[in-house]
């Protein structure tokens, strides 16, 4: 798709803008032996994953331990068997081939008794029974935190914990809102806080409600045993998949920020870091705090000052360096809202001392009031690019010519560049790495997501963040996130 149109001016004050549009194309992903595929489901299925082949990262064996009742823990394990040997799919949903040495995903996974906690009757009953909701939550979350001792003390620890949960358990303990005298209002919700408990024993985490085992569930078998066993393989050390088409030796940053727990803390934030490189590998940083009241500085919106800008941009890299043990020659940030000029000079201070190229780019991915309509009954193509005078826009989702498919359950939009800043990059080298940074969630096995990897999981890594205490190092890797 590409067309130029320019409109004739209506009157002599008024011109309208010029309009452009070009099809960018489906980034394809590369699977085991560099082979390439637009879908994830179907290169892992003809390929393999890309740490099968050559075995760098590949997880050959998965021991697998569970938390929960007797019953929970039976019913979970069966249908992590089952799934495992494979799942039919029909028109709609491909076939999952399974997570077996000859097959799927390649890794044998490995059942012990000893690998699994218990929650026993004695355990479960007094927190029922208890009436106070923040009593049950914490009572839960500590009992969860000695299961957790319990199976990182083993001789040879699980290496990835399923949370299988009793319904009524996860019904009355999932989520708390409560006064604090210190912390004022607080909400809690047990799987963020879990995970950051699972965080301090170095165990990587998927909470499985029972509705998930019930073919009855409103997704299909085969959707939900792929997204599964794709979270899985990620979080037990394999690549499901690696992007192309990003810049070798580029370092992708996402900024944003998040509040303390409890509404006393109001006006401080915490920045927030995730920094990718050309592989697709990332990482979870957090950042200093900082102050600031929406009502002096007239924005909900935090934003750095110069100082702190360029403290973030070197706090970032430094840490980057020592975990990718490489410094990067490029540097791309990735913002929800726009640079204000004391935060941009900030970034550009510290970019300018630590690489050859950068580029500063504010995306903004909420629902836009500015569409293309097409003439055929079909969506916008995904990867169309359109601008409207200076403005670009870029459809992340819609229809996928390679597949004939619509993966998308709503009327797509575009997502909207606010701002750029840098133009050591054409504009157009930006948009299709943004494209390919929508391909990068490891954590489900879709085609891509609305906002690329940079910014797409900033407010669940908050939440998470805030459930781990100031003085202790959260975990670098993305796998204790998701």
């Amino acid at each position: 798709m590409s067309a130029t149109r320019v409109s004739k001016p209506m009157n002599r004050t008024t011109v309208c803008p010029t309009i452009r549009s070009q099809y960018l194309g489906e980034p394809p992903l590369q699977f085991a032996d560099a082979r390439e595929h637009v879908d994830p489901k179907l290169g892992i299925s003809r390929f393999g994953p890309k740490s099968y082949s050559p075995r760098r990262l590949h997880p050959a064996q998965i021991r697998v331990g569970f938390i929960g009742s007797a019953e929970t823990i039976a019913n979970t394990r069966e249908w992590v068997r089952s799934c495992a040997e494979g799942v039919p799919g029909d028109e709609k949903h491909p076939e999952f081939p399974g997570s077996k040495a000859d097959r799927g995903f390649f890794s044998e996974l490995q059942f012990e008794e000893d690998w699994n906690a218990q929650l026993y009757q004695q355990e479960i009953e007094p927190i029922l029974a208890n009436r106070r909701s923040r009593h049950r939550f914490e009572v839960l979350l500590a009992t969860l935190e000695g299961k957790l001792t319990l199976l990182s003390n083993k001789d040879q620890p699980p290496q990835y914990i399923i949370l299988a949960l009793p319904d009524e358990l996860y019904a009355k303990c999932h989520v708390v809102n409560y006064r604090d005298r210190h912390l004022g209002d607080v909400h809690r919700d047990l799987r963020r806080a879990f995970k950051a408990v699972a965080m301090r024993f170095r165990l990587p985490t998927q909470l499985v409600r029972q509705q998930t085992l019930d073919e009855r569930e409103k997704d299909h078998p085969s959707k939900v045993a792929w997204n599964f066993f794709t979270a899985m393989y990620f979080k037990a050390g394999g690549c499901p998949w690696g992007p192309t088409g990003l810049t070798a030796g580029t370092c992708y940053l996402g900024i944003a920020f998040y509040r303390s727990l409890g509404s006393t803390q109001s006006s401080v934030h915490t920045s927030l870091v995730q920094a990718f490189d050309e592989h697709g590998e990332g990482l979870v940083l957090r950042g200093p705090e900082f102050e600031w009241d929406p009502r002096v500085k007239g924005s909900r919106s935090p934003h750095l000052e110069g100082l702190q800008a360029t403290r973030l941009v070197n706090f970032a890299l430094d840490r980057y360096q020592a975990e990718m043990h490489q410094s990067p020659q490029r540097v791309v940030v990735h913002k929800s809202s726009v640079f204000w000029p004391e935060e941009k000079e900030g970034f550009r201070k510290a970019l300018r001392e630590r690489v050859q190229q950068f580029d500063l780019l504010s995306l903004d991915t909420r629902q836009s009031c500015v569409r293309l309509l097409t003439p055929s009954c079909y969506p916008p193509l995904r990867g169309t690019r359109f601008t409207v005078g200076d403005v670009d826009y870029l459809y992340t989702t819609g229809f996928i010519p390679e597949l004939g498919q619509f993966h998308s359950l709503h009327v797509p939009s575009p997502i909207r560049v606010t701002d750029h800043v840098g133009q050591d990059t054409p504009r157009e080298s930006l948009l299709r790495e943004i494209l390919v940074l929508t391909k990068m969630n490891w954590n489900s096995s879709r085609l891509g997501g609305k906002s690329p990897i940079t910014l797409r999981f900033s407010d669940l890594v908050g939440e998470i963040m805030r459930e781990i205490p100031p003085g202790r190092d959260p975990l670098p890797q993305f796998k204790f996130y998701m």
